[in-house]
């Protein structure tokens, strides 16, 4: 009678089922709770974490199979439906090649949180070359505002242009960016409005400036401000 051959490490160990210390047809807890007990037992070991996952994988899709083929019991399958809406705590193993599909496919949704880190407003003087740049083109901008009648239109729109591409060079994404622009060319334009109303109401002394100067001065100096410091 011919010998029967001892199975070999390596066998057991390529044995998903073995390898988790699982009997085929365990339920989906008794799998998880062999999971999270290996990769206790791993003890940080990255191949070892890897290899667990793996053999995780390989008994999930055994299952599907199995379900699938019409194979499963019926507590079987009520796990199996569990399992469909079980929550898959991430384990420590994340990020390496052997990671669970659940969780690879998790890692790879969007975090919403970032949909809105664009919208809101980070402020940070610019440092070095673009700072000069900046005081100098605010400063020129100023100077014709102030010194040059009826270039208003002009001027603001040279300053809409910067604070966008100022905000695009920092970072900033090309539709927050020219959202924040404009904000602050209408803001500056409501606080002109306001400015204007009140020296036409008030007798106060002839000043240089026309009524478009004044309407368009608080628009030049906070785009000027987002120039300087909008991240």
């Amino acid at each position: 009678m011919a010998a029967v051959s001892e199975p070999s490490p390596e066998s057991g160990a390529n044995d998903p089922y073995q390898r988790l210390g699982l009997k085929p047809g365990a339920s989906f807890e008794a799998v998880q709770d062999a999971r999270e007990r290996c990769i206790t037992e791993a003890g940080g070991d990255p191949q070892l974490q890897a290899k667990i996952e793996a053999a995780y994988d390989a008994v999930l899709m055994s299952r599907l199979r199995d379900r699938q083929d019409g194979q499963l019991s019926q507590a079987a399958a009520r796990a199996s439906a569990r399992e469909e809406v079980a929550p898959v705590e991430p384990g420590p193993a994340q990020g390496l090649p052997g990671v669970g599909v659940v969780q690879r496919l998790r890692a790879k949704l969007p975090d919403p949180t970032q949909s809105f880190t664009g919208l809101t407003p980070q402020w940070s003087l610019a440092e070095g070359q673009g700072l000069i740049v900046r005081l100098i083109g605010g400063s020129l901008g100023l100077l014709f505002l102030v010194f040059t009648r009826g270039s208003t239109e002009l001027i603001l729109s040279l300053a809409v242009i910067g604070a966008f591409i100022s905000s695009v060079r920092r970072g900033r994404r090309a539709l927050p960016a020219l959202g924040w622009s404009l904000f602050f060319l209408v803001a500056g334009l409501l606080i002109g409005v306001i400015c204007t109303s009140i020296t036409a109401s008030v007798s106060l002394p002839p000043i240089y400036l026309g009524s478009d100067q004044i309407q368009a001065l608080p628009a030049l100096l906070l785009l000027w401000i987002s120039i300087l410091f909008l991240a």
